[in-house]
């Protein structure tokens, strides 16, 4: 994977338009397109020129909107885990009236678990922190922040936050590891036996009150 900037930035990057609707709303769809990009081409030779490309632009036009090659991967990515993370929830809110916890999170595991979402990116990209992690490990530490609020709301309501957090937090590492287990082996046994684990632990929990 390239991001090359093609020459220094200026560290100004999309804030030159921040005083602008019009500016944001074409940083916006600049963004949405090399997303898409992203979601169905994979990191590999990802690229500052490639993500022009898709994007129906100039290398140039993306350097006066983002802060080079790193900075429009991180928001392609940030984009693509909302769109997984929206769908999920809306799979969780389908069966929210009288479900457990455990019901919640069987509910947006397919949704994590489709392809078509943009896992093997984010996957991808995990695999990055971990090769280079002086480079990418804030890769792995933003995606971690960005699904703990969303699994913190479908826990009981009368839970302290603290409580919330630490599930959350034991959720999150569980599914990560279940993800990458499927993208390397895509063997599903042991990933829905990992799955039942998970539910059985999740129910004691929430039948401790």
């Amino acid at each position: 994977m390239s991001t090359d900037a093609a020459g220094p930035t200026t560290g100004a990057g999309y804030r030159r338009s921040a005083g602008s609707a019009r500016g944001e709303a074409r940083r916006q769809a600049l963004l949405d397109r090399v997303t898409d990009d992203l979601a169905e081409n994979g990191l590999v030779d990802f690229s500052l020129r490639r993500a022009a490309r898709a994007a129906g632009t100039t290398h140039k036009v993306l350097l006066y909107y983002f802060d080079g090659g790193e900075d429009l991967l991180g928001q392609a990515l940030h984009r693509l885990r909302e769109r997984r993370i929206g769908n999920a929830l809306a799979g969780a809110s389908e069966r929210a009236t009288g479900a457990t916890l455990a019901q919640r999170i069987q509910a947006i595991w397919p949704v994590l678990m489709d392809d078509a979402s943009g896992l093997r990116v984010i996957d991808q990209a995990i695999g990055l922190a971990m090769y280079d992690p002086q480079r990418y490990a804030h890769l792995a530490r933003e995606a971690t922040q960005q699904y703990l609020g969303p699994l913190m709301s479908l826990c009981p309501a009368d839970w302290a936050e603290r409580r919330k957090l630490e599930v959350a937090q034991m959720v999150t590492a569980t599914m990560r590891g279940f993800l990458m287990e499927w993208q390397t082996t895509r063997d599903p046994t042991e990933i829905e036996a990992g799955l039942t684990a998970l539910v059985r632990a999740l129910e004691r929990e929430e039948a401790e009150g």
